[in-house]
């Protein structure tokens, strides 16, 4: 099982959805320029659109690479304004590390329109239906039912 981050961001009306992308780019980015930047730079338009309708206040952007999976959640309306709930500190690892991707959740009527624009700019970014399953329980089927494996070998080498 993979360790999994989770970040939530303050968006409408705090901050506008471009606005709300950026700070998602920095996050996952660290901040630092590079390929992994102008590919999610690429797509701003897009996911901008997604962040509008919503779709990351129940459903996560998950960002998978080599470390631990993140999942990044939007407040809106007053939540966003209150920020209480808000979690943006910097991540302490690299969410982009090796090969990387990233999944936005979009409405199922958008889906169609929304995987053709970023399958356009990017292979690593892209769409699936917000209502779907994207996780560790997904991903890691029947472990995930069994209940908690530990490693104990490698816990005591730490």
């Amino acid at each position: 099982m993979s360790t999994v981050v989770s970040r939530i961001v303050r968006s409408s009306p705090h901050r506008d959805t471009t606005a709300t992308w950026d700070v998602i780019v920095d996050l996952l980015t660290q901040g630092k320029q590079g390929a992994a930047r102008d590919e999610l730079m690429a797509v701003a338009g897009v996911a901008s659109a997604v962040i509008a309708e919503r779709a990351p206040a129940g459903a996560a952007i998950v960002a998978t690479c080599d470390g631990p999976r993140t999942r990044i959640y939007c407040l809106y309306d007053d939540d966003a304004i209150e920020g209480s709930d808000a979690k943006e500190d910097p991540l302490g690892y690299e969410a982009l590390k090796g090969d990387w991707a990233v999944s936005l959740p979009c409405a199922a009527d958008d889906l169609v329109w929304v995987q053709r624009a970023l399958k356009a700019k990017s292979t690593r970014i892209t769409a699936r239906d917000q209502s779907s399953k994207l996780g560790d329980n997904a991903d890691t089927g029947k472990k995930a039912e069994s209940g908690l494996s530990i490693d104990v070998e490698s816990f005591l080498k730490s």
